[in-house]
């Protein structure tokens, strides 16, 4: 009995030794858009069968880059001004030539745009007369891009409007009319390239089947033939849509 008692006194004042858990904190990197889940078992004091689990999700969603909006593409402006050659005539063999200046003005929209042009050519001494002959056209109408690059553009043109024609005619007769001048329709079907120095200025070479009217050895009002070279300078006010190379 002496022996038991103080091993009973014992027991009831001294604790139980308690097992002590530390939480256990889930981190890790994950990918966008992935869910990570944790799970840490809490196990009895005992060791045994865990009763319970503590389950925690995080979800992370991924945020996607959106391309910019394109840019609305607004309208260009671009002047012109330079050389023109007129071959003149009922046909090209026996034409006359005439040396003169073409400007033109134009507003476009990327592919396609609106243009005026006047051009104005003269020759001097025709038929050795000593009076000269010269054509002056103005014409509008639309004019299309099909290839459009950095350094490089091309152009289609149909222009219609009207020509001043003025100068000597041959008449049927043998005589010469020297002088005398027509006003009528013309229009000019034709096309070229651009060939840029830089964003802002180009050189530009076009070609054009053109239309007047004049008088015939009969003095009857006739149909034209004329054949038009321009070599131009262009400056261009905006930014022009180009196809990098």
């Amino acid at each position: 009995m002496r022996t038991i008692f103080p091993a009973l006194l014992c027991l009831l004042l001294c604790p139980a030794p308690a097992s002590a858990q530390s939480p256990i904190v889930a981190a890790g990197a994950e990918s966008p858009g992935v869910a990570v889940r944790d799970e840490t078992p809490i196990a009895a004091s005992s060791g045994k069968t865990p009763i319970a689990s503590v389950r925690s999700e995080t979800r992370i969603v991924s945020i996607r880059e959106k391309s910019p909006i394109a840019a609305g593409k607004g309208k260009t402006i671009e002047f012109s001004f330079g050389y023109s050659y007129v071959k003149s005539g009922k046909s090209f063999s026996n034409g006359m030539g005439l040396k003169g200046a073409d400007a033109s003005y134009t507003i476009g929209f990327s592919r396609l745009g609106v243009k005026a042009d006047f051009g104005y050519a003269r020759a001097s001494n025709v038929m050795g007369t000593g009076h000269h002959s010269d054509v002056l056209s103005y014409l509008a109408g639309p004019v299309f891009y099909p290839k459009r690059h950095r350094g490089l553009d091309t152009y289609i043109h149909v222009l219609v409007g009207g020509a001043r024609v003025s100068g000597p005619v041959r008449l049927s007769g043998g005589g010469i009319l020297l002088g005398g001048w027509a006003t009528g329709y013309a229009w000019a079907v034709g096309g070229g390239i651009n060939y840029w120095v830089s964003d802002s200025l180009a050189i530009r070479s076009g070609v054009d089947y053109m239309r007047t009217a004049y008088y015939d050895p009969s003095l009857t009002l006739r149909s034209q033939t004329n054949i038009r070279t321009t070599v131009n300078v262009v400056y261009f006010f905006g930014r022009r849509s180009v196809k990098r190379r």
